[in-house]
């Protein structure tokens, strides 16, 4: 591609512009959305010259994608995945997998504008939307599947183990999306004690256990491998 003269002079020095606008756009999309949410506007928050969004990205629709790409890979950071070591029980990775996902929907140490962007995008889903399904959701998707196959021991089909991944996911994705309408439903002091992350894991993982037949019904006793607990 080739720059106009403007965008060449105007070249920052190192990755930090570029961080900076993916910083400023990042919060101009989460408050405003693609449409209302502006070049100049974003420029002149990250300090720097409208001529360094051609530069380090081509277009509005490109920052757009990264800046949704950046939110999402700040907070996969922020709470990974464990790397389990060989011989793990499948019910623990279940349980470790679904609290690092409420971790990262419902815990702290995220500034609100990222996950603001990140559910517009899933509730509003552009191409941005794809490229993270496609470079960082279905990977972690088919870390899951594994998961529940594990578990389920061969009974259920491919289909069949992508469904429950889905419902386990949905579970975790409506505390985030609804959690104003669950506040309105629910007690106060039984949120405060029952809808953390980690018992909210609990829930969830227990949940899915007793789908699979791999732990007794709800209600029932629960066995110590169907709950393990995440120290965080």
């Amino acid at each position: 591609m080739v720059l106009a003269e403007s965008a060449a002079s105007a070249r920052p020095t190192g990755d930090e512009p570029r961080s900076r606008i993916l910083m400023a756009a990042g919060k101009e999309f989460a408050e405003r959305g693609f449409e209302a949410a502006t070049v100049r506007e974003i420029c002149l928050a990250a300090g720097v010259n409208v001529a360094a969004v051609n530069y380090y990205f081509g277009d509005k629709q490109r920052l757009y994608i990264e800046s949704v790409k950046h939110a999402h890979q700040a907070r996969v950071r922020q709470v990974p995945l464990p790397e389990w070591p060989q011989g793990t029980a499948p019910a623990r990775k279940l349980h470790d997998y679904v609290a690092t996902m409420l971790e990262r929907m419902l815990g702290l140490g995220q500034s609100p504008w990222q996950m603001r962007l990140m559910m517009r995008e899933v509730l509003q889903p552009t191409a941005a939307c794809r490229e993270l399904a496609q470079d960082y959701m279905r990977p972690q998707f088919a870390v899951l599947v594994g998961i529940l196959g594990e578990l389920s021991a061969g009974r259920l089909s491919e289909a069949e183990l992508r469904r429950v991944a889905i419902s386990v996911i949905g579970q975790c994705f409506f505390y985030r999306a609804a959690g104003g309408v669950v506040g309105m439903l629910v007690p106060s002091e039984e949120i405060e004690v029952l809808h953390t992350p980690q018992e909210l894991a609990d829930h969830v993982t227990r949940y899915a256990l007793a789908a699979l037949g791999a732990a007794p019904p709800l209600g029932t006793a629960t066995p110590a491998h169907a709950r393990p607990r995440v120290k965080r």
